[in-house]
């Protein structure tokens, strides 16, 4: 058979790197953060996520999908979610790493931050199975309303050994957690939920409840317990919920389907009725959302760790694309409206890192007053500006690699699962309305205008751009504290507080032009639109994934 061409100038995938080494940005943020910080296990982390063997469980995971049996086949209802054995090695991966209950363990002396950027790294590789991780480690907090629960499932949720089997807990060297807050006519408003809580006596764990209604999302079904929310006799309440009852049964939880999901492939979310399910009262009769909601702080901060690492994946896949691809005779990255792209993609991701790291030191140092303000102001302000800024982001990215990065291939087209994985972290834990109305309300929590001040002090008098809008945030704050304009304002803030982390952390290079572009009005609406002045060489040069 004649030949009818060669194959050349196809770059090779990016494979077998260290995740952590070649992450510059992340580097520095963590010696802003928490300088005395040993990063060995993340460099260890780092290694193994780059590797081919780890990218090809990524792949498997999401082209073979959870699969629901509802009944075994002599008609026995089972309620049990198969997945591909990629997927639990992923899930061994994450729980070996401590992803899921580092924070609780007491072993770090800034264990919000080790583990947030261990999540960031994990997110490079595969984010879909992250979600029971980001569940079980949010749980906790919330988890100590309940001292009998707590005293049992404490020290397995935060154990390194991952078992997937549904077994009573005293069976499991390691548990995994999850929660049910949406119903079908409630979505958001959480108020509206219908679904009943009964009493039903009491024993080791407290006060029992029967539990009769639904969940129309149901995130990580085979996860061995959950938060829910449900109407008792003094209002809307937290419950605690178990898949396996101590004697062993199973719990009437019946899951109807699992969600057909635009991206998050490799991750069950299902639909689920209880039929009268035995689950235990966390906290006060009552009080559900303000208990449920501490899990929701947590889990929003994985939303921003998790878009600021598809960021980072993102833009390492088409800086490696751009470095190979020959196009009108040399390098697209050496063609001066690529640089552009590329470069302006490196400042978005650079600074979702800087904004989504510092959270996470908020989250390590809340005995401070300071520390516990802004954890309280910028959770909503980094879901809001980082989740929202992941899905523009995704697409330009997809644009450097041309029509190779629409193609799924068989899971190989990294790109576009990435880009069909972007829209969740905004839209999951409260989308943007939502974040948006939750900062009004931290506004009212302590003095947002001097707490902000403070944090921008340190960079103050280097950046003119930057100055002027710390001047005005106090009157922005002041005119803005309405729904109205209050994606106006968390976009301010956010904005305000990437430029000054950048001009304490970042190159010259990096802060120079972030605060030109996204402060100075020397930017357009789409990526790639920097000014000419902008030392392009030096932020790509940065941004390199190897």
């Amino acid at each position: 058979m004649d030949t009818t061409h060669e194959v050349f100038n196809q770059p090779a995938p990016l494979v077998d790197y260290n995740l952590f080494d070649t992450n510059r940005p992340l580097r520095d943020a963590l010696k802003f953060n928490a300088p005395a910080l040993q990063t060995t296990q993340l460099h260890e982390l780092g290694e193994t996520l780059g590797s081919a063997a780890m990218q090809t469980h990524a792949r498997l995971a999401n082209i073979h999908t959870p699969q629901l049996h509802t009944h075994d086949r002599f008609g026995r209802r089972i309620d049990e979610v198969e997945f591909h054995p990629s997927y639990h090695a992923l899930m061994q991966a994450a729980v070996g790493a401590g992803l899921h209950g580092t924070p609780w363990t007491g072993t770090s002396a800034s264990p919000h931050v080790l583990r947030a950027a261990g999540f960031m790294l994990f997110t490079e590789l595969e984010p879909s199975i992250l979600c029971p991780i980001s569940m079980t480690y949010a749980v906790t907090p919330a988890l100590r309303g309940n001292a009998g629960v707590y005293g049992d499932w404490g020290p397995k949720l935060a154990s390194l050994w991952y078992d997937p089997a549904l077994k009573p807990l005293h069976d499991k060297p390691g548990v995994t957690m999850g929660m049910g807050m949406t119903e079908k006519q409630g979505g958001s408003d959480v108020r509206a939920n219908t679904t009943q809580a009964v009493r039903d006596g009491s024993d080791t764990w407290g006060e029992r409840y029967a539990i009769t209604g639904h969940k129309w999302f149901f995130s990580a079904p085979m996860c061995d317990a959950f938060l829910i929310l449900a109407q008792a006799p003094a209002g809307l309440s937290c419950f605690f919920l178990p898949r396996v009852l101590p004697d062993g049964t199973r719990n009437a939880i019946h899951i109807q389907r699992l969600k057909d999901k635009l991206g998050n492939k490799a991750n069950a979310s299902s639909e689920v009725e209880f039929h009268g399910a035995s689950a235990w009262l966390v906290g006060e009769e009552g009080r559900g959302i303000p208990q449920i909601l501490e899990m929701g702080t947590m889990t929003r901060l994985d939303c921003s760790l998790g878009t600021a690492g598809l960021m980072r994946q993102a833009l390492g896949i088409a800086m490696n694309h751009t470095a190979q691809r020959n196009a009108f005779g040399k390098p697209l990255v050496e063609q001066p409206l690529m640089k552009n792209v590329l470069a302006d993609l490196a400042l978005e991701s650079e600074a979702a890192t800087a904004l989504a790291m510092r959270l996470a030191r908020a989250f390590d140092r809340q005995a401070d007053a300071h520390e516990s303000l802004m954890a309280r102001l910028l959770t909503p302000v980094a879901k809001f500006w980082i989740c929202k800024r992941g899905s523009p982001f995704a697409q330009e990215a997809m644009e450097c690699l041309g029509g190779n990065g629409y193609v799924e291939e068989g899971g190989e087209g990294i790109m576009a699962r990435i880009y069909r994985e972007m829209p969740l972290n905004s839209i999951w834990e409260g989308a943007g309305n939502i974040m948006a109305l939750d900062l009004l309300r931290g506004l009212r929590k302590g003095d947002a205008v001097a707490a902000l001040a403070h944090e921008l002090a340190p960079a103050r008098g280097q950046q003119a751009a930057l100055d002027r809008l710390a001047d005005a945030l106090p009157a922005r704050i002041e005119a803005m504290a309405s729904e109205t304009e209050a994606r106006c304002l968390a976009q301010d803030v956010a904005l305000a507080v990437q430029a000054a982390l950048l001009v304490q952390t970042a190159p010259a290079a990096v802060a120079d032009a972030f605060c030109a572009s996204r402060l100075g009005g020397d930017w357009g609406q789409a990526f790639g639109t920097l000014g000419a002045g902008t030392d392009f060489d030096s932020i790509i040069q940065r941004a390199q994934p190897a």
